[in-house]
């Protein structure tokens, strides 16, 4: 099998982070600074992507800090790194993870970004308020919260897989790895109800000719099926009408909303691993420190001994 070039790998893994993550620009183009850099000095030393090892990392970080580059420097490198390596194993490029184990040069990791069950809530409501789209939006909508799909997941889904009012989704993730994931009541019904506008349509075209659409969410795109772009503006345009902060809200936030709301409600944290489709477990557990923290704020404000102790603080 022929080797993929590390431009490709750089230029793959950047295409993913601007659809998933909704990298910003600048992050886009330090990060393949950083990965351009990184792949130099790699070929500097007959080594690739492909057959890169801890020890060669470590070496790259050290030469870094030769250089004199400042620590936040340092950080996002190895970010970049850590990043890539990760999407790589998930992608089924590498069977391994060489940047696992190592450890930053002090940056504190930054927690992800979610939404609380009311801004879902009203994401949801201004989906149903979508004019001629509305089945197909609250159909997207509700499918993504109750699963917490990738995006390229959800938009790529086959129409077959969704056949006779299924309780469980086989959803195909990265690499080809399959995975069941449950289905709420309300999703189940979004997707009925789509699924007879999609009916009525493959009906209406049938006579000029055209071939019946293979995915749910069918587009004129050239992929043939609903963008993942086209739905990163949806959900920023759904956030506008629901009255919900755009910045906050991404395709994957709704994911990190899916998996924090099942941890809150009381999930086991390897039955959200298998529904969110994480290869390791540790990625999963990120997911703790974001609750963590929620319910610290909560005592915090609420809790009646929080506020006697403060007064007792204040008594001199």
């Amino acid at each position: 099998m022929k080797r993929r070039a590390m431009a490709q790998w750089v230029q793959t893994f950047l295409e993913a982070q601007a659809a998933e993550l909704d990298a910003a620009t600048n992050t886009q183009l330090a990060y393949a600074r950083d990965l351009q850099d990184f792949s130099h000095w790699l070929a500097d030393r007959g080594a690739h992507f492909d057959d890169t090892i801890q020890d060669h990392i470590e070496g790259y970080l050290i030469d870094c800090e030769a250089q004199g580059l400042a620590k936040s420097t340092r950080a996002r490198r190895l970010s970049a790194i850590k990043q890539l390596f990760r999407f790589a194993f998930e992608e089924s490029w590498r069977s391994d993870n060489p940047a696992i184990q190592i450890k930053g040069p002090g940056r504190d990791k930054r927690l992800p970004k979610t939404l609380n069950i009311g801004e879902v809530d009203r994401l949801i409501v201004a989906a149903r308020d979508s004019g001629r789209d509305t089945a197909r939006n609250t159909c997207l909508m509700e499918l993504l919260y109750a699963t917490g799909m990738r995006v390229t997941e959800l938009v790529s889904l086959p129409v077959s897989a969704v056949r006779g009012n299924p309780a469980m989704l086989l959803v195909r993730g990265k690499g080809g790895k399959e995975r069941m994931v449950p289905l709420s009541p309300p999703a189940r019904a979004a997707m009925a109800e789509w699924l007879i506008h999609w009916d009525a349509t493959q009906d209406a075209a049938r006579p000029t000719g055209k071939p019946p659409a293979r995915f749910l969410f069918p587009s004129r795109s050239k992929v043939g099926h609903f963008t993942r772009h086209r739905f990163y503006t949806l959900i920023k345009e759904l956030a506008v009408r629901g009255g919900v902060s755009p910045a906050k809200v991404t395709p994957h936030t709704l994911r990190h909303a899916f998996a924090t709301h099942l941890l809150a409600g009381g999930a086991d944290l390897r039955a959200i691993q298998t529904m969110l489709g994480h290869a390791d477990v540790a990625t999963t557990e990120i997911y703790t420190h974001v609750l963590d923290e929620r319910l610290r704020d909560l005592v915090l404000t609420y809790h009646p001994l929080a506020h006697d102790r403060a007064k007792d603080d204040d008594t001199p």
